[in-house]
C-alpha cells in the first residue's frame, strides 16, 4: 500500500477508499500525534470540523468528530463552511487542530480530510507519517467527563466573512459580479462578503444539494459562468470550486483567466502598495512562461516550485514572501491567509479593479499567455526521464528550437507510470508539434 497522505490530505472514492472507519481511525491517530509532538501543551484540546455539501461529508464528518471527541479532544463543528474558512478559524479560535471533509474540485462521489494544526498551517510531511504509522494501535481511552464534547456553532463563520471583508484595501462599490459558488462550501460565504464589500452581486451554482457540487459549475466549469455574465452585463465574474480554496475570473466578454494572469494583476498590486515581500512572487514549474515574462518586465523576482500548493506554501514561508500560487487558481496571500483561499482571491482582484477603474481586460493584458499543450504518455518508466541519452538530447533540441519564446517540461508522474510533456511556444500548432514529437521520444525510449 502506498501513502495513505496525498499532497493535500487523504482524499479518495466515498466509503469504499475513504470510509468512515478510515476516517475514524485517522481522527485518533492524529489526536494521539498531536498531543505527543506538544501542540496541546497540557490542556484540553480543541478542534474545529468543516465540510464541504457533498452527501458523504456527513457521515464522513460525523466519523471524524467521534473519533476526536473519543480521544478526548473538543470538538466544534461549523458544518458546511470553505476549506480556507476552517484554516483561519483554527488560527483565529486559537484551537489545536482544524479538519476539513472535502475533496475540493473533484466529482461529487469523491471526498477527502485534510488537518491544519495550531495556526491554521498544513501538516508537515513528517507528522502526516506519523499520523499514518499511529493509526488502529491500541490506546488508553479516555472516560466520563475526560471524552471530548461535540458543539455546533455558527457564530465563527461570520467573523471569517468580516475578516474577509476587512482585508480589502478599498471598497467595491460599483462593481457588478457574477459569483459561481460551484454548488459547494462558499455558497453563503461568498455572496455575503462580497456585498459587504459593497459589489452588486448574482450568485449561480449557489444551491448545493450534496449531490450537485462541481457538477457543471465551478472553476472546472466555466461555461455557466461566462453565460451569465453576458446576460447581465456583469464587469467580472469570479469562479470558486467545491472548497472555495481556488478562484478564477471571467471579464466582462466572457474571457477567461487563469490563476496566472490574477497573480500577475495582484502582484502588480501589492508592489505598487509595498506589499510584495521582496519583490518576489513564488510559482509552481507549470505556470506559464508569459508570466515569468510579465514579472521580468516589472522588474520583479520568481521563484519556482514543484507542483502543488503546499510547496507553494513551503517555499512563501522558507522566504517570507506574501504572493505565491498557481495556474490553477490557488492564490495565497500570506499576510491575510495560511492556505490559498478563493474568496479572498477574488475580493483583492475586484479591489485592483475598484481602484484604478480599469476593466478586467486591460489588467489581464499585462501579461501574454503563451499557447501551452500539455501530452500525457502512459505506460512508460517514469523513473528513467533523467537518464535516457536520446531524451536528453530531443529536449535540449526542442528548447534550442525555440529559444527565449518558448518552453518544454518534462514531468513524470509521482503515482503513475506517466510522464506529462509540457511545452509553451509563440502559437498553439508550434507547441503541438513539438509536444506530440517528445511525446513520441518518450514512448519509444521508456516504453515498458
Amino acid at each position: 500500500m502506498g501513502r495513505l497522505f496525498g499532497t493535500d490530505g487523504v482524499r479518495g472514492l466515498a466509503n469504499r477508499d475513504l470510509t468512515a472507519e478510515l476516517a475514524l481511525d485517522l481522527a485518533v491517530a492524529a489526536a494521539h500525534v498531536l498531543g505527543e509532538v506538544g501542540v496541546f501543551e497540557g490542556h484540553r484540546p480543541t478542534a474545529v470540523v468543516g465540510r464541504d455539501p457533498r452527501a458523504s461529508g456527513e457521515f464522513l464528518s460525523a466519523a471524524v468528530m467521534a473519533g476526536l471527541a473519543s480521544a478526548g479532544v473538543d470538538v466544534i463543528d461549523v458544518s458546511v463552511f470553505p476549506t480556507p474558512g476552517v484554516a483561519f478559524l483554527t488560527e483565529y479560535m486559537n484551537v489545536d487542530l482544524g479538519v476539513m471533509i472535502s475533496a475540493s474540485h473533484n466529482p461529487m462521489p469523491d471526498n477527502g480530510i485534510k488537518f491544519f494544526e495550531r495556526g491554521g498551517h498544513k501538516l508537515a510531511d513528517e507528522v502526516e507519517d506519523a499520523i499514518e504509522k499511529r493509526m488502529r494501535e491500541a490506546w488508553d481511552r479516555p472516560t466520563g467527563a475526560a471524552v471530548g464534547r461535540i458543539r455546533r456553532e455558527r457564530k465563527p463563520v461570520y467573523r471569517y466573512v468580516e475578516h474577509l471583508v476587512d482585508s480589502l484595501p478599498n471598497r467595491l462599490d460599483g462593481l457588478k459580479v457574477v459569483v459561481d459558488c460551484a454548488h459547494g462550501a462558499a455558497y453563503v460565504v461568498a455572496p455575503e462578503a462580497l456585498r459587504r464589500a459593497g459589489a452588486e452581486v448574482i450568485t449561480i451554482g449557489a444551491q448545493p444539494d450534496g449531490v450537485n457540487i462541481n457538477d457543471g459549475y465551478g472553476s472546472t466549469h466555466l461555461a455557466e459562468l461566462q453565460a451569465a455574465v453576458r446576460e447581465h452585463g456583469a464587469d467580472v465574474g469570479i469562479a470558486l470550486d467545491g472548497d472555495a480554496d481556488r478562484c478564477l475570473a471571467v471579464d466582462a466578454e466572457g474571457t477567461p483567466l487563469d490563476g496566472d494572469q490574477i497573480l500577475a494583476i495582484l502582484a502588480l498590486a501589492l508592489q505598487e502598495s509595498g506589499g510584495l515581500r521582496d519583490r518576489t512572487v513564488v510559482v509552481t514549474v507549470m505556470s506559464n512562461l508569459g508570466f515569468r515574462q510579465a514579472m521580468e518586465r516589472a522588474g520583479l523576482r520568481v521563484v519556482e516550485t514543484a507542483v502543488g500548493d503546499r510547496y507553494v506554501l513551503e517555499a512563501m514561508a522558507e522566504g517570507g514572501y506574501s504572493l505565491g500560487g498557481e495556474q490553477s487558481g490557488h492564490v495565497i496571500m500570506s499576510d491575510h491567509a495560511t492556505t490559498g483561499d478563493g474568496v479572498l482571491t477574488a475580493l483583492h482582484l475586484l479591489a485592483r479593479m475598484s481602484a484604478v477603474g480599469k476593466p478586467l481586460s486591460e489588467l489581464a493584458a499585462v501579461m501574454d499567455r503563451l499557447p501551452q499543450v500539455l501530452v500525457n504518455v502512459r505506460d512508460v518508466d517514469r523513473t528513467s526521464v533523467d537518464s535516457s541519452e536520446p531524451l536528453r538530447h530531443a529536449v535540449e533540441a526542442a528548447a534550442a528550437e525555440l529559444g527565449t519564446s518558448g518552453r518544454v517540461l518534462l514531468r513524470p508522474s509521482g503515482t503513475e507510470p506517466l510522464v506529462r510533456v509540457m511545452v509553451e511556444a509563440p502559437t498553439q500548432e508550434h507547441a503541438q508539434a513539438i509536444a506530440e514529437r517528445l511525446a513520441a521520444v518518450v514512448k519509444a525510449e521508456l516504453s515498458l
